[in-house]
């Protein structure tokens, strides 16, 4: 069972500024392996440049992150990926012309195939390897509900199936935490309750850790078990979702009283 009081990562002292603009300031974050953690705030509060920051998708002007016990802000975003630490983002990102299944195939880290000389001299272990990852591939759009779409282009779906297939991508590299940038944005409504769904299933089944952005406060208030508020870059609030419901500061943040 998964130790949910478990640090698996802590942000501390985050800054990173843009010409004169402070984006984040000071920033704190704690998410528990095995937890389902928000992170919320009014818009231009810096959430996403958090979520940058995090996984050095830019780098901070001062802080520390670590993951999982290892510092990892002086690491590249691609070695913070293949660390376990894996992140969406608020348009999905896909390859349109390559079909659904491609898509996911990309994502698999470290294949063999990726190695010439392993291709010529092992092309049976590429082959056996290449089969394992489909297979894998194939029930992980299962558990998103786009195993019917494997071979359309991925250019076809819509909004909602590109914000599923983004996730069947970073279940596809055996993650330790994702991070989860706005997943009910611009969704039709009645996937929101699957992509939810499905997200406390890989926690419960999986017991996959993650970080959420969301507007949507019935999504994070249903969802989390911690939540955090970002306000003008700095931390406001954190706690229980019923806790930060009624923190006055908190209220005032989005009210803009």
């Amino acid at each position: 069972m998964v130790n949910n009081s478990v640090p698996l990562l802590v942000a501390t002292g985050l800054c990173k500024s843009f010409g004169g603009i402070k984006a984040v300031y000071e920033a704190n974050i704690e998410v528990n392996k095995g937890s389902i953690t928000g992170l919320i705030g009014p818009n231009g509060a810096g959430k996403t440049t958090l979520f940058n920051l995090l996984s050095n998708f830019i780098r901070p002007d001062k802080g520390r992150v670590i993951f999982d016990g290892e510092p990892i802000q002086h690491l590249q975003s691609y070695q913070i990926a293949q660390q376990g630490l894996v992140r969406t983002f608020q348009v999905a990102r896909t390859l349109s012309r390559l079909s659904v299944l491609d898509n996911m195939l990309l994502a698999a880290q470290k294949q063999t195939g990726e190695n010439f000389w392993q291709v010529q001299l092992q092309p049976h272990i590429v082959a056996k390897e290449e089969k394992q990852l489909q297979e894998r591939a194939m029930v992980l759009l299962e558990s998103v509900g786009l195993a019917k779409k494997a071979y359309d282009y991925a250019g076809s779906l819509s909004g909602g199936q590109r914000k599923l297939l983004e996730m069947g991508r970073a279940l596809m590299t055996n993650p330790k935490l994702i991070l989860l940038d706005e997943p009910a944005a611009g969704v039709n409504p009645r996937l929101i309750d699957d992509i939810c769904d499905r997200i406390v299933a890989w926690n419960r089944q999986e017991g996959m850790t993650f970080l959420i952005i969301e507007h949507n406060m019935d999504v994070i208030m249903s969802l989390c078990d911690r939540v955090w508020v970002l306000a003008e870059g700095q931390n406001l609030a954190d706690g229980p979702p019923a806790q930060i419901q009624t923190n006055q500061k908190v209220l005032e943040a989005y009210l803009g009283k």
